[in-house]
């Protein structure tokens, strides 16, 4: 009878196991495994920019001497006379940038290069008045230079390189500019009118930055880059020769001229294509 009873009790444990173990689990299930973002600078970009442009290069005010043979010559119908032109100075040429910016960049570890090209308006440009002295004085000649010089519009085309805490960039960027501006006259007196010689420039750019990610997609910098433009020598009106009523603007030809040379202060956003 011991037996029996024994048997019964081992043969219901098992079977209460067997049905306990065929119950729904109640446990929480682990929670997904997610990886933590890691935000990267690598990829294409588009943006635009607001600044302010600072003209730093140096004035040839000094006046300088015209005659036949010499390195300054008078146009027609003055070439062959002798003479002094005083140049004038010029006004404030600082002023508005804005624009627009693309570019790539790729992360190596914390470093990041890149390229980037931009293109600017730029309201950087002066009237230059003066007068003009001739040796013997000439009939009908009015001497009162006035010349509009300046940069309306550049464009760069730079490398940059960089490194990098996190989401924040600072760098380093120069490489090529150009841009076009006023070079030309106002030739208001008399009856006569002129035509300037603006032409587009060339030359070099470099500066630096910081720049910050707010989102993944949104930057924001802060950016100050040097631009000289190469300015070819060109002729610089001088005034009208008037003869019979009509007014014939004179130049001086073989006049060198500084370059344009200026600063500019912008801030800039950025969209990043492209996430993490």
């Amino acid at each position: 009878m011991k037996k029996i009873l024994l048997s019964s009790v081992a043969f219901l444990g098992l079977t209460a196991g067997a049905m306990a173990a065929d119950l729904p689990s109640r446990r929480a299930a682990p929670a997904p495994y997610v990886a933590v973002p890691v935000f990267t600078w690598t990829g294409f970009y588009v943006g635009v920019n607001a600044g302010y442009g600072f003209d730093v290069g140096t004035n040839a005010n000094n006046p300088y001497a015209v005659s036949p043979a010499g390195p300054a010559t008078l146009s027609a119908p003055l070439g062959g006379y002798t003479g002094t032109v005083f140049p004038g100075g010029n006004g404030n040429r600082d002023g508005f940038v804005g624009g627009g910016q693309i570019g790539y960049n790729y992360q190596i570890g914390n470093f990041v290069v890149g390229l980037e090209a931009d293109i600017q308006y730029a309201d950087l440009v002066s009237n230059r008045s003066g007068t003009t002295v001739l040796v013997p004085g000439v009939a009908g000649f009015f001497g009162a230079t006035g010349n509009r010089q300046g940069v309306d519009w550049f464009g760069t085309v730079r490398g940059r390189v960089g490194y990098a805490w996190d989401r924040l960039l600072v760098f380093g960027t120069g490489g090529f500019a150009y841009g076009d501006g006023p070079d030309n006259c106002n030739s208001t007196f008399a009856a006569g009118r002129c035509v300037g010689n603006n032409d587009i420039r060339t030359g070099w750019a470099a500066g630096g930055g910081v720049e910050y990610a707010f989102t993944p997609n949104l930057t924001g910098k802060l950016e100050a880059l040097y631009v000289n433009l190469d300015r070819n020598a060109a002729s610089r009106y001088v005034g009208d020769f008037v003869a019979g009523g009509t007014a014939t603007p004179v130049f001086v030809n073989g006049r060198g001229a500084r370059d344009e040379e200026f600063v500019v202060v912008r801030a800039g956003l950025n969209y990043k294509f492209g996430t993490f």
